[in-house]
């Protein structure tokens, strides 16, 4: 069996591992450049399906698939004003009636 098979093989049967086990299906292969170029693909071939991509990160001889779960998609995050409890307690003035003394003085006589 050629590499190219083998590599082939080992990639289908990750990708089907791969979606027993995450509810997200992998949308791209990653393989380090070098190996990319001794299979004879170029990035951006589908292979198995898969979105072929270079990542000098791997290691030569390994591949990552990639869903979703793994790298999400950019979100549009909402801006909102939070409201939270002040640190200290607040402290209400409350209005004092006019004293007893204060209130004779303006009984009509």
């Amino acid at each position: 069996m050629s590499a190219e098979a083998k590599n082939f093989e080992a990639i289908t049967k990750a990708k089907d591992a791969h979606n027993k086990s995450c509810p997200f299906p992998p949308h791209t292969v990653r393989m380090h450049p070098y190996e990319i170029d001794r299979m004879q693909w170029d990035e951006g071939d589908t292979i198995a399906g898969l979105l072929l991509e270079a990542d000098p990160k791997l290691g030569t001889g390994a591949f990552r698939l990639v869903c979703d779960g793994n790298n999400p998609p950019e979100l549009e995050i909402e801006q909102t004003d939070t409201i939270t409890a002040p640190a200290e307690p607040l402290v209400v003035p409350v209005p004092v009636g006019p004293s007893r003394e204060d209130e004779r003085r303006f009984e009509p006589q």
